[in-house]
């Protein structure tokens, strides 16, 4: 009864956010032409916002039009094109090391063979990469490879415990595990991004407009979230 029930409140969610967002009646086209692609710009949006990861993205691209420019300009360099993303020194290590690990086992600068390869397969190898975790790999499927994933980020995380389709310790990892058992693969897309445009225009981390919310009568944290 309790699974039947959450199933329940997680439709609920979904169908009342995409009555005010509508992402699931026209997604969004969030992929690239090549996933690679896909995957460094999720890893230069670690610990940081959507603004300063597109600008070091764009900077990257514009000095180092191809990925084997990256390798050959070196760490310094590129760190120098993506410190607007901060954790330039960092990200720079974990992208030349995904880099070559990518072009070692594919002989070239492209994760494109991954789509020959069970779902499974292509996860435990994009989670094998340097700096990879959960939600990078989630958005790499989603967005690049056009496979069913639930990415979480601080937005998703934030209105699954509120809302209480999860407890306040639940990780972001087993949100995005139990979403994707439950969401509907059709849904996956613009579910996602429906929660994260509520998270940014409602659901805020701080003084959110509970009054203004859509999910207000089935939120569990409405009370003590009140401002």
């Amino acid at each position: 009864m309790r699974a039947i029930n959450l199933q329940n409140k997680i439709m609920t969610m979904l169908d009342a956010l995409e009555s005010e967002y509508h992402n699931e009646k026209y997604p969004p086209e969030l992929g690239h032409s090549e996933p690679l692609d896909g995957l460094i710009l999720t890893v230069l949006s670690q610990n940081t916002n959507d603004i300063n990861r597109d600008r070091a993205f764009a900077n990257l691209k514009s000095k180092f039009p191809e990925w084997h420019d990256v390798i050959n300009a070196g760490s310094e360099r590129l760190e120098d094109a993506i410190r607007t993303a901060g954790l330039a020194h960092t990200k720079a290590a974990r992208i030349i090391k995904i880099l070559e690990t990518v072009h070692n086992s594919f002989h070239a600068y492209t994760i494109k063979p991954l789509a020959e390869h069970e779902p499974e397969y292509m996860k435990e190898y994009l989670r094998s990469l340097p700096g990879v975790g959960a939600k990078t790999v989630a958005c790499t499927l989603l967005f690049d490879f056009r496979i069913p994933a639930f990415p979480v980020d601080t937005h998703i995380t934030r209105i699954s415990r509120r809302v209480g389709i999860v407890d306040s310790k639940t990780s972001p990892e087993d949100i995005s595990r139990l979403l994707e058992e439950i969401v509907p693969a059709s849904r996956c897309l613009g579910g996602h991004v429906n929660m994260i445009a509520h998270g940014r225009s409602i659901c805020h981390s701080q003084k959110p407009e509970c009054k203004s919310c859509m999910l207000y009568d089935m939120c569990d944290n409405k009370k003590d979230l009140e401002v």
